[in-house]
């Protein structure tokens, strides 16, 4: 399986994902306006169930990261064990996450009838947005890689999907825990969008998120790296596609 091939998994299922996320969140504000309650439900209901259909879709190909934070978890953590992204590979899965991500911003937004690109205005700063992004990011990390080395990947197209629609709700940021996302989010003046002011504090957080769960996974699943080939979900890669 080429690195152009599964890169250009990585870009579609990364730009489906976002244009699901900004998209649903358009058709929300429009369907239910005045109640931001029940917005958020319908945006985060057909994210999960997006999310899973993704992963079910792109996973065969690429893993289905659609994630750098993932993406980068699975280099650190393979890299020893032979498993995983190398580095060359890390650069155009994260590349391809977030040129798919900007993509998919602009699609919803051209589906609308809305201008293709548009600065997001909605200010998301503050220490407890911060903190959400690092825990949401955290478990969404931890989540895929006890699957993956438990060898139970093929739940995480649903495991995945419910940890997101549940952490729209537990977590004051309402759980971005992708910086690809986060940096397409910008491009969208609409209901999911973040003000570009606000994107390098969200990075950030989900950055540290995904080193505490690189931490946390040494802990718990000492042998995490193994499963890096299965991570989000059992993929073919040019060693492999010998065998």
């Amino acid at each position: 399986m080429s690195l152009a091939r599964r890169a250009s998994a990585e870009f579609a299922g990364t730009a489906l994902l976002v244009a699901a996320v900004v998209g649903s969140g358009i058709a929300a504000a429009r369907l239910s306006p005045g109640d931001v309650g029940l917005q958020l439900l319908e945006n985060a209901f057909a994210t999960a169930l997006a999310l899973g259909a993704l992963i079910l879709m792109f996973g065969p190909v690429s893993g289905a990261h659609l994630n750098p934070v993932v993406s980068a978890a699975d280099w650190w953590l393979g890299r020893r064990a032979g498993a995983g992204l190398t580095v060359r590979e890390l650069a155009a899965y994260a590349a391809a996450q977030v040129a798919g991500a900007v993509t998919g911003t602009v699609l919803a937004d051209l589906m609308y009838g809305l201008p293709a690109v548009s600065w997001s205005h909605t200010d998301r700063i503050g220490g407890n947005l911060w903190l959400a992004e690092v825990v949401a990011t955290a478990g969404l990390v931890v989540l895929v890689f006890a699957l993956a080395r438990s060898n139970r990947a093929t739940a995480t197209p649903a495991a995945v999907g419910a940890y997101i629609g549940a952490a729209y709700w537990f977590t004051s940021s309402t759980s971005f825990a992708n910086p690809a996302v986060t940096i397409g989010r910008a491009f969208t003046d609409t209901f999911a969008g973040i003000a570009p002011a606000s994107v390098p504090g969200f990075v950030a957080a989900q950055l540290v998120g995904g080193v505490l769960a690189v931490a946390a996974l040494a802990a718990w699943y000492p042998q995490a790296g193994r499963s890096a080939d299965a991570v989000v979900v059992p993929h073919l890669t040019e060693e492999t596609a010998l065998r």
